[in-house]
């Protein structure tokens, strides 16, 4: 019998799960008290998704973690390495290799210097499937260096590019409180968001309810980046995917899960026709959005938000003209097709 590769041409699939926020603490209500939140379950729940993706027909590529892996009382309880320790050994059954992207979450339980010596730090993972073929971008996860951004990007297959940023590159949390980009950091939020809680939208309207302690932003550094990288797949023809932790289209999200500087990336994003997708985590309620560009826009539901009776992950099917998801509880299925080029 053929397989389903065979059968539709599928090239290759990959895992997608966010927002777990694992803790060994009772359930919880979210920060504005509206829904619960299983802190304890969210083990589980990673754990089935971790044996539905091991048996799948088709083994995925790779797993996208999309951040926010433990959650910040872990800090609060003075146990966050042994809650990662927790979460990693579920992952380390995982048959597939683990991209991690940090979140908020990930600041609330250890600074960047920690973070870049950590499990957590999956840029060891960066490379092509055609070695040699790609120019290299070169970005250090240093963890001596105070303004170092968190990026890399990967090839899993001929002419398929995925990239990871960083959205709290430009942020309050996790950086040290004398080192440039922080001070700039708290320069935009005061200058956006008068409340003594900068976590507060009290008093902020629409989309200025972004500029919040535990979103951020993209630095000048990095945009330039990411702009090499897709100028080189723009002229090589491949499709690229984006991958960070917050949303970066208003239309895909709440208006207060949205990076300070959503505007500059979105249009670093439009010039550049390799790109097809966005994906973030971070709004646990999720969102979708296919916008003027043709660049799918996909917020992923948080786990952590899941009740015990559902499940929050995907695996999306990557073809030569879309990507299929084929998602699992909250997550609904959709087609992403790619935009002519």
């Amino acid at each position: 019998m053929e397989t389903e590769s065979a059968e539709n041409n599928l090239y290759f699939t990959f895992g997608v799960i966010a927002d777990l926020q694992y803790a060994n603490v009772q359930n919880g209500l979210n920060y504005a008290r509206t829904r619960e939140r299983y802190y304890r379950n969210s083990l589980l729940q990673l754990r089935r998704a971790i044996k539905e993706w091991n048996e799948e027909l088709i083994t995925p590529k790779f797993i996208l973690q999309l951040g926010d892996i433990i959650d910040g009382c872990n800090s609060q309880i003075k146990v966050p390495e042994e809650a990662l320790q927790t979460v990693i050994n579920e992952f380390t059954n995982c048959a597939s290799p683990v991209h991690h992207i940090w979140g908020n979450h990930e600041f609330y339980n250890f600074d960047r210097k920690q973070l870049a010596k950590s499990v957590l730090n999956s840029k060891h993972l960066e490379g092509d499937v055609e070695p040699g073929d790609v120019p290299c971008f070169e970005t250090e996860v240093n963890p001596d260096d105070p303004e170092a951004f968190y990026g890399y990007h990967f090839s899993p297959f001929p002419k398929f590019r995925f990239i990871i940023t960083d959205g709290y590159d430009l942020s309050i949390l996790g950086r040290e409180k004398n080192s440039e980009k922080h001070n700039k950091s708290v320069q935009i939020l005061k200058s956006n968001n008068k409340n003594e809680n900068p976590n507060s939208p009290e008093g902020l309207d629409g989309l200025n309810k972004r500029f919040l302690g535990f979103n951020g932003g993209f630095s000048q550094e990095q945009l330039e980046w990411l702009n090499n990288v897709l100028t080189f797949s723009d002229n090589n023809q491949e499709k690229v995917t984006v991958i960070g932790h917050l949303p970066v289209h208003p239309y895909s999200t709440d208006p207060m899960c949205v990076a300070w500087n959503y505007n500059e990336i979105l249009s670093l994003l439009h010039a550049h026709p390799s790109v097809i997708c966005f994906i973030a985590g971070h709004d646990h309620d999720g969102g979708y959005y296919l916008d003027d560009h043709g660049i799918h826009h996909l917020t992923f539901e948080g786990v952590i938000e899941t009740s015990p009776e559902s499940q929050a992950f995907g695996t999306v099917h990557v073809y030569e003209d879309r990507m299929i998801l084929k998602g699992r509880g909250r997550i609904s299925a959709r087609g992403l097709w790619y935009r002519n080029r």
